[in-house]
């Protein structure tokens, strides 16, 4: 698995899983998977099995068997994953076939495409059972063609031990980071080429509006922000809170990352150390949602809604965490330790409305091009 440099082709999932997983020099996670991969089950018919739903996906969707067996226990059907590249492609390719699709379900559109994938018609509406569960500030489509599966914050990370050693406490907020004592610190992604770089981009949009995001960003280059193609580069050969930057004697100590970061380097360390070693600016982030729809023209059209009720379900949503490094969706599903006792609870993340993004995000990122990279 490697990571895209397409702005419209990573996910909240994808950069974490595959980066994260590449800076810690980790091959491969348990149940990950090949790009058309089946659960196993007990049940079914002679000789061929429990019939199949098709999940389409971006590469980096990931369950553990366990989980998918009992799926296929609950309702008799398999799952057949076919992950189709990043988010951004795997969704070109379902508008390109629409009303054939190669599939039944579709994972892993998130908040920066949803309205062009809603506008494209790719989805038939269906109300999930246990939508009520569900986070009612996630539920962005009130005629339910998709429905939420997770979230993730974009934020910026801290190198702990730097700042402690500088004795200067760490950026806390969007407008910290452009103050002196942060100078020539920040490294982050292209927003033309990366999606959290896209994420950051649209966290300052929030924060300081149409016309105030490109002053705020003009403080930013002057106080010397660093800008890289992708996710990996920034955070594996540029942070020096990284496991990977550690090993590159990396010299930045302020990186744009997700808020899940810090407990993915936690898990990833031998021995696990007693506290994380990087830290999340709680006040720089941007939500992401991630969605999953019943395609238009699915063959297995009963099967998909029983993977749409499954994804939502409090099994796959405490599954989630450790295999995608994302949020549950769910009021019950509860998080593991080692989230809850490394990673950062953000109470008010940035967001902008998907409609707007979709209206703005080319003249956005433009922009910020201009004044930024050129």
């Amino acid at each position: 698995m490697t990571t895209t440099r397409r702005t419209t082709g990573t996910t909240p999932g994808s950069v974490r899983l595959t980066a994260v997983v590449a800076a810690l020099g980790i091959t491969a996670l348990a149940g990950c998977g090949s790009s058309d991969t089946s659960s196993s089950g007990s049940g079914g018919t002679k000789g061929a099995g429990p019939k199949a739903v098709t999940l389409v996906s971006h590469d980096s969707f990931n369950a553990s068997e366990a989980v998918l067996k009992e799926f296929t226990e609950e309702t008799g059907y398999t799952v057949k994953v076919l992950k189709s590249g990043d988010a951004g492609v795997a969704l070109n390719q379902e508008i390109l076939t629409k009303g054939s699709p190669r599939g039944d379900v579709f994972f892993g559109v998130d908040n920066t495409l949803l309205s062009r994938a809603l506008d494209s018609g790719l989805f038939t509406p269906y109300e999930a059972k246990g939508i009520d569960r569900v986070a009612a500030a996630t539920r962005l489509d009130a005629e339910h063609r998709v429905t939420p599966v997770d979230t993730g914050d974009v934020c910026v990370n801290y190198d702990k031990k730097y700042f402690a050693d500088k004795k200067l406490a760490p950026p806390r907020t969007f407008d910290d980071l452009a103050k002196p004592a942060y100078k020539n610190l920040l490294v982050t992604e292209n927003a033309a080429t990366s999606s959290p770089g896209l994420g950051f981009l649209l966290g300052t949009v929030a924060a300081y509006g149409e016309k105030g995001y490109q002053d705020y960003w003009k403080r930013l280059k002057d106080n010397g922000v660093k800008v890289v193609d992708g996710w990996e580069q920034a955070y594996n050969e540029e942070f020096s809170g990284s496991a990977g930057g550690r090993k590159a004697k990396a010299d930045r100590p302020l990186v744009v990352s997700y808020a899940s970061s810090p407990p993915v380097e936690v898990l990833y360390a031998k021995p696990q150390p007693a506290e994380a070693p990087t830290g999340v600016a709680t006040g720089t982030c941007f939500r992401q949602i991630e969605f999953a729809g019943l395609l238009d023209g699915a063959k297995n059209e009963a099967g998909g809604k029983a993977l749409l009720d499954f994804l939502i379900g409090k099994k796959f949503q405490e599954d989630m965490p450790l295999n995608m490094f994302v949020n549950p969706v769910v009021s019950d599903a509860k998080l593991p330790e080692l989230f809850t006792k490394f990673g950062e609870t953000v109470e008010k993340p940035t967001t902008v409305a998907p409609d707007l993004i979709a209206k703005n995000r080319e003249q956005w990122v433009q922009s910020w091009s201009s004044l930024v990279v050129k």
